[in-house]
């Protein structure tokens, strides 16, 4: 449930914030795909004078039908990132900044200070020790790090963005492509029965159905109102979602607790 999720991701998410490096996961839908994208924004604090974009990928086997790698797939990306990195390191010095994974593919994002025999050294590294039937190597200047700040960097980053892409990406782990209509519960908490018969008037008018209220005299706000609709689950339209549900909650003194809906996964 992304009720329970929710609160002990916060606390990760903050407990993370201390770390050195702060790489987040967080899912986007590319050609109407799910994408994976895992950045480190710690490079957004202290980024190297690095200005050469390097992205080095293959396509893997073992995936689900959304795309995303099953275990198997998961063990090929690491021992060809591992081997990757090694080459890297040899060469020239480097910040990893992100992973993208889409469509039974991984990439891995580098920016690095040379790019002299870099990719000769790859190719050579890639045709020693994996039998796949192309690599994808990519390099261009990049001073500005246009690529990092406009494709990994996330776009709507907050607590709540990040709450949303948590539930999101467990969803598309298990093999969700986050596509369709579906039915999305949602739970608000009022302080006073008059706030929730309100919100609900308002929420029918949004054609929202009301399923369920509750009143628990222990809680801050004791009266509980259970809502569902059908809508899409893709990442920028749930982001929509629960952002008017977070703007309807403040209007109505209300607190909002989050969203729930079905896995979907095709065979």
């Amino acid at each position: 449930m992304y009720r329970l999720i929710a609160v002990g991701f916060i606390l990760l998410f903050f407990t993370k914030l201390t770390a050195q490096e702060e790489w987040i996961d967080y899912v986007v839908m590319r050609e109407k795909v799910v994408m994976s994208i895992s950045a480190d924004l710690e490079v957004d604090i202290s980024r190297p004078n690095y200005k050469n974009l390097l992205i080095v990928g293959t396509k893997f086997d073992a995936c689900m039908s959304n795309g995303f790698l099953k275990e198997a797939g998961l063990q090929q990306l690491f021992a060809f990132s591992d081997s990757i990195a090694t080459a890297i390191d040899k060469v020239t010095r480097n910040r990893l900044v992100g992973i993208i994974t889409y469509q039974c593919m991984g990439f891995d994002i580098y920016y690095v200070k040379d790019t002299l025999s870099l990719r000769k050294n790859l190719q050579q590294v890639i045709s020693q020790n994996f039998s796949i039937p192309e690599a994808f190597i990519s390099m261009k200047e990049d001073k500005l790090w246009s690529y990092y700040y406009e494709l990994l960097y996330p776009q709507n980053f907050s607590i709540e963005f990040m709450i949303d892409q948590n539930y999101l990406y467990g969803l598309a782990l298990q093999g969700d492509d986050l596509k369709g209509l579906r039915k999305v519960d949602h739970w608000l908490y009022f302080k006073k029965l008059k706030n929730r018969n309100q919100a609900g008037e308002r929420l029918k008018m949004l054609e929202f159905s009301l399923d369920s209220i509750a009143f628990d005299k222990k809680r801050n706000y004791p009266y509980e109102l259970h809502i569902s609709r059908k809508d899409s689950i893709n990442p920028a339209s749930i982001y929509q979602l629960t952002t008017m549900m977070r703007v309807l909650s403040t209007a109505f003194n209300a607190e909002y607790d989050g969203w729930s809906t079905e896995l979907r996964v095709k065979q």
